[in-house]
């Protein structure tokens, strides 16, 4: 594995999958006896995943326009 000259490496596909590792996640390196460690950070402290949980929540029949129109009328 060739590391660039911004220091960047690939991280292996099989590796990804593994550890289940998704465009833009968050990762972290440790040493330990001059050792690598690749860690998948879960969620990382106020990162935009938070909000990722509430995806699809709202998914059903109504429209965008047919919900802010619901939330008008209360």
């Amino acid at each position: 594995m060739k590391v660039t000259t911004k220091g960047q490496v690939t991280i292996p596909a099989r590796i990804r999958d593994y550890l289940g590792i998704a465009p833009h996640a968050h990762v972290d390196f440790r040493i330990a006896d001059g050792t690598v460690i690749l860690l998948k950070q879960e969620n990382p402290a106020g990162g935009r995943n938070r909000f990722g949980e509430l995806r699809g929540v709202l998914k059903g029949t109504r429209t965008t326009r047919e919900r802010m129109q619901e939330t008008r009328e209360k």
